[in-house]
């Protein structure tokens, strides 16, 4: 059997001009956000262990705790709001269409009974509230005629909500049943988000306008506002109180995070500003925030989560961050300590130490899009969705020079020879490329389609494999390949090769949900009978020992096999990433990661049987 003992998760999905809500239980010290169709819960005191919920048809936006923390509502685009437990495996509660089109916002009465949701609907109806067990409408919501980006409930009685948005205005209303009580204006661009004081006593709205306002949570009048001295110099994308009520988190475009200190009579002056430690691009704009308890977090448009400590700000910030997207291919390094090596098709590749989780991201100059990539201690090969492969030398942590070759069509295929790293072989649509030293030594038309190559440790042999499902393997002598045998077996295009760590043996797989495993010299079938995937099979790993294969499927399952053994005593994983594994890389004779369509990295300890 195989259980998860580690889970690398993904970063928050983020969008350029909005911010992102997320939110957090001050009990347990955890905080949700959401990254496609699931709603992530991370523990800030141990950030390896992660929550997900995956039960939505469409991707979500907001997530937040009841007042309780027993209970979890998650909206999504489609305008759904579900309701589930903490607990036991997150049963469901309920389900409510509550607005006819996406859920920006919702909110939990202090009492937990109601929750009001705000977002972008048909007509007027852009908020609604409702009783959170029968989902009947309590109140009638008129005032905006655009999208509303933000609402709140008032923690303290009388109860109040209050909500703002794209049409620049701030709206108040009493209940319940709650109805419209006033508007205000003083705002000249999107109302991006608004909270009031966890004592009752303010209302707080900011805005792309850089202005935030407060008003009197009773009354629901103006009473001052955040000083414009040293204030943000772009749009403000979110605002979150302290616990105590006398200072506020804001973010903003201007790439800082500004805590404000708010005085009795309404206005507040910035007491500290966290800058950013980032390279400085687009990416670093910050989108989302929170105060708990003793923590500071900012929400970087990369995704990146910062957590700052409130009591000392100075303090280097702990940084957690991931993939936004499909995690295509892992790879790992073993220098003085051993690194996992993530790479999404976005273009973004991280570094992973397996025990403490996320410690850093390659900057490349070149930010393309990447399909494969190979490493070794000191560089890494990457090839995209354009005509060029790259090779990019390692600096300890660091992406040194970058260069690359245009070998005239996509790559679909690459692999470096491990004990001669400056042979590659790159297979195009209907041949290969060998590169040495980045240089073209020949560029062969194999006279049938490409699916698949490898290329052996010392570069003397090469197995491609075809469309038509058969293996084709050449022996390398300079910049010539010679064919040496044709393997039939695969019933389906040839998806991934990879040779044993002692090149004693090959697997393959192909897209009609295969596997073999095949003797190197002898060329007989090691391992068949592999056919216990649903779907095709994306990617294949030996373990260092050469003992055991494990295989990663579009259906959502990581299979390992052991060699000696029939294949019917495999170890499967079910649902190891929901929407299909993509990469999977051992990293000791008894540990196995995978990532996938989640955007996750998981890592699974096996226990032999």
């Amino acid at each position: 059997m195989a259980s998860l003992i580690e889970t690398y998760a993904c970063a928050p999905s983020t969008e350029r001009g909005r911010g992102i809500l997320i939110s957090g239980d001050p009990k347990t010290n955890s905080i949700l956000y959401c990254n496609a169709r699931s709603v992530f819960i991370r523990y800030l005191d141990r950030p390896l262990h992660v929550a997900v919920y995956g039960d939505h048809s469409y991707p979500v936006t907001v997530a937040r705790y009841s007042p309780n923390g027993e209970w979890i509502a998650s909206a999504d685009v489609s305008g759904i709001i579900r309701i589930w437990g903490t607990h036991n495996d997150f049963v469901l509660k309920n389900e409510f269409k509550v607005l006819s089109g996406r859920i920006d916002d919702l909110q939990w009465s202090p009492d937990g009974l109601r929750i009001v949701a705000c977002g972008d609907g048909k007509g007027k109806s852009f908020v609604r509230a409702f009783m959170w067990d029968s989902g009947s409408t309590v109140g009638d919501f008129d005032g905006h005629s655009k999208r509303v980006l933000s609402c709140h409930f008032k923690p303290t009685r009388p109860f109040r909500i209050a909500s703002c948005g794209e049409d620049f205005l701030v709206n108040f209303y009493e209940g319940p049943p709650f109805k419209f009580k006033l508007s205000h204006r003083e705002h000249s661009n999107f109302v991006n988000c608004i909270r009031f004081s966890p004592d009752g006593s303010k209302l707080i709205s900011v805005s792309s306008d850089k202005k935030g306002i407060i008003y009197d949570a009773k009354t629901g009048e103006t009473m001052g506002q955040l000083s414009s001295e040293d204030g943000h110099t772009g749009s403000i994308y979110a605002v979150s109180w302290s616990g105590d009520g006398k200072h506020v988190l804001t973010v903003s475009a201007d790439k800082t995070a500004k805590i404000w200190e708010i005085f009795e009579d309404g206005t507040g002056k910035v007491s500290k500003t966290l800058e950013c430690s980032g390279s400085g691009g687009v990416e670093d704009m910050l989108v989302g925030c929170l105060w708990q308890n003793d923590h500071l977090i900012t929400v970087s448009l990369s995704g990146t989560i910062n957590l700052y400590s409130a009591s000392d700000p100075d303090k280097q910030p702990l940084c957690l961050s991931g993939h936004m997207k499909n995690v295509n291919t892992l790879t790992l390094i073993e220098s003085n300590e051993k690194i996992i090596l993530s790479s999404s098709f976005d273009g973004s590749i991280l570094r992973w130490t397996p025990g403490t989780g996320h410690s850093g991201k390659l900057q490349r100059k070149d930010s393309s899009q990447i399909k494969c990539l190979v490493a070794t201690k000191e560089e890494i090969m990457t090839s995209g969705y354009d005509n060029k492969v790259w090779r990019i030398s390692l600096d300890q942590d660091k992406a040194g020079e970058a260069e690359h070759i245009d070998v005239g069509s996509q790559p679909k295929d690459l692999s470096q020879a491990i004990n001669s790293p400056d042979l590659a072989l790159v297979s195009l649509d209907s041949g290969v490329v060998l590169l040495k030293d980045m240089q073209i030594l020949s560029n062969i038309n194999l006279g049938f389609s490409v699916t698949a190559s490898v290329i052996a440790p010392d570069g003397c042999e090469a197995i491609i494999g075809g469309h038509d499902g058969k293996l084709h393997i050449y022996s390398v002598s300079g910049d010539s390949l010679t064919e040496e045998a044709t393997l039939e077996k695969h019933r389906g295009p040839i998806s991934v090769i990879r040779y044993s760590p002692d090149f004693s043996m090959f697997a393959s797989a192909d897209l009609n949900r295969e596997a073999v495993v095949w003797d190197r010299t002898s060329k007989e079938v090691k391992l068949n009978n592999m056919l216990f995937h649903t779907a095709r099979i994306n990617c294949l790993a030996w373990s260092p020992n050469s003992t055991m294969v494990a295989t990663g499927s579009l259906d959502t399952c990581v299979i390992i096999y052991e060699v000696g053994k029939p294949a019917s005593s495999r170890i499967t994983v079910k649902n190891a990433h929901p929407g299909g594994v993509y990469g999977l890389v051992f990293i000791d004779d008894c540990n196995v990661a995978s990532s996938g369509e989640d955007a996750c990295i998981r890592v699974w300890k096996i226990v032999q049987q």
